[in-house]
């Protein structure tokens, strides 16, 4: 077991709170119709838990899915090949789809799931992303909710992780030294 490493907070569990009741009012504002929130795990799944519950609080009543697509792995940068873990068991022909994930990146893994679901019928697919990072893409795509504009750190926390550690902490933050300690990801 590595020494605990100390993490930076950059968005703190209170400011994450008041972001997503803004976005909740945000996407109902959109007046979904018959709202299918598909959330993108594993990173999005607090981000996604308290967006839901938000969305309740501001009159919705969707659904909920996940979807496990893969492009990082055990990386710190994106493969570029989207690979489904766990598909979608829902029919989304005809509905609203809130696709939620955890970061906008390069935009593959989002581009890959919206394009998915609108070939399997959906009638819209918007998009909620907890975080972005807008000078990271290699797609054309811009969220229709963004939580935070990121920097161009790895970030860590609110369900995102680094080799599965950190993905409980209540906040997004960023761990300090990581670009001196590639064993982490069973690398040189």
């Amino acid at each position: 077991m590595t020494a605990p490493r100390r993490v930076r907070v950059l968005f703190d569990e209170a400011t994450i709170a008041r972001r997503n009741d803004e976005l909740a009012r945000d996407i109902a504002a959109a007046e979904p119709k018959d709202l299918l929130v598909v959330a993108v795990l594993k990173g999005s799944f607090m981000f996604a838990a308290d967006l839901i519950r938000a969305l309740h609080r501001v009159g919705l009543d969707p659904q909920v899915e996940f979807i496990h697509l893969s492009s990082y792995r055990a990386r710190t940068s994106s493969s570029g090949q989207v690979t489904i873990l766990r598909d979608v068991e829902s029919d989304v022909k005809g509905r609203d789809v809130l696709l939620v994930d955890d970061i906008l990146e390069s935009g593959r893994t989002i581009v890959f799931a919206k394009d998915l679901l609108m070939a399997r019928g959906a009638r819209r697919v918007l998009t909620a992303v907890l975080l972005e990072k807008p000078g990271k893409r290699s797609v054309s795509i811009d969220a229709d909710f963004v939580g935070f504009t990121c920097p161009d750190v790895f970030v860590v926390g609110y369900g995102m992780d680094i080799a599965h550690a950190y993905r409980q902490l209540p906040f997004v933050g960023v761990v300090d030294h990581l670009d001196s300690e590639p064993d982490l990801f069973g690398g040189t």
